[in-house]
């Protein structure tokens, strides 16, 4: 399997493979750009049908944060590790001390955090391993309280922050009483998102591969659950993918019907190039890797030790962000990916 030749390839600086027999680690890290800083991406678990699946993911996900993190105004570069598994049968304490030694043997040059199928267990055992781990300890959240490394709050408070704007750009409204939002995936990013839109008065449909998810939703947020393949369909304001990428493709394309797509999920988009359908239909986009910055800046805010103040300012900056894209977009007929990902590159250098 080439990598200098693969579809995802973006001139990455390394890809580096992490093999631990005993333990059965399998994992790929993948740093994309540091001219900003050191590589900061999280660390997922999944059960890739094959090594293929992996690294696709995993350069994917590694430019993703690139971007990210420049949107974000962050010094930090763009990485991101995955360990083929899955993280509901195959994790093991071996497991994670194995990868804290894969990214320790790395410098400093890429930092990892809990992603979709780790967390801050997971990150407190690698960290034992390794300085360079973030979200292992504790820190004091948005709202005052003391919370463990979980940067998921701040995920979902910047996500909420970005839908607002959107719904401002292009519903032409302030208030989101009433708005009608379909969320997919109610994990912990999607449920705390669903909690702020619910706290603004918005109605609420939901939809998880859980059933535990979605029936705490129901439950605590009074949303209305629906199936997994009628999400795409509803009659909404706002549809937010917060699980899996790669769910915007032609097939859901198809059914689609809400004017905004805004949510916290990476790599939303299946090709690149439906965000020009996207934008033919006069449906609002908002990049994920501008709106779901909120964990990466808490993560830094973490490590950088900055207050909660200032953590909060800087994931409120997002919607500054979205708006200048938004408006660009409009002002030169162009994508909303098209003018975030020019937008990045002035800021890391590559343009």
């Amino acid at each position: 399997m080439s990598v200098f030749t693969h579809v995802e390839f973006d001139h990455h600086e390394q890809v580096v493979y992490g093999h631990d027999k005993a333990s059965g680690l399998k994992a790929i890290i993948a740093i994309h750009n540091s001219n900003l800083g050191p590589a900061l991406g999280g660390c997922r678990m999944w059960p890739y049908l094959n090594d293929e699946q992996a690294l696709r993911d995993v350069l994917r996900l590694s430019r993703g944060m690139t971007y990210k993190s420049a949107l974000a105004n962050l010094p930090l570069g763009g990485g991101k590790a995955v360990i083929i598994g899955d993280p509901h049968r195959d994790k093991s304490e071996a497991l994670f001390q194995a990868m804290g030694d894969f990214v320790d043997s790395l410098g400093g040059r890429y930092i990892t955090a809990a992603d979709s199928g780790t967390g801050v267990t997971e990150m407190r055992i690698m960290a034992e391993r390794s300085r360079h781990v973030a979200g292992a300890g504790t820190r004091e959240a948005l709202d005052g309280s003391v919370r463990d490394g979980n940067p998921s709050p701040s995920t979902a408070y910047g996500t909420f922050v970005g839908i607002r704007v959107a719904v401002k750009h292009r519903l032409g409204r302030d208030d989101l009483s009433g708005l009608k939002v379909a969320i997919q995936g109610v994990g912990e990013v999607g449920f705390c998102l669903a909690r702020h839109l619910k706290d603004a008065g918005a109605q609420l449909w939901v939809s998880d591969i859980h059933e535990a998810n979605v029936r705490r939703a129901v439950e605590q947020l009074g949303a209305t659950a629906v199936g997994a393949n009628d999400i795409y369909g509803l009659d909404v304001d706002v549809f937010a993918p917060c699980a899996m990428g790669g769910i915007i493709n032609p097939q859901t394309l198809e059914a689609l019907r809400a004017p905004i797509i805004a949510g916290a999920a990476n790599n939303q988009l299946a090709d690149a190039v439906l965000a020009e359908e996207l934008r033919r239909r006069g449906t609002l986009y908002a990049p994920d890797y501008a709106i779901n910055a909120g964990g990466i800046i808490d993560v830094w805010y973490e490590r950088s030790g900055g207050s909660e103040a200032e953590l909060r300012q800087h994931v409120e900056g997002i919607g500054e962000t979205l708006r200048e894209i938004f408006v660009r977009a409009d002002a030169e007929g162009r994508t909303t990916t098209a003018v975030a990902d020019r937008i990045a590159e002035e800021r890391y250098g590559r343009a």
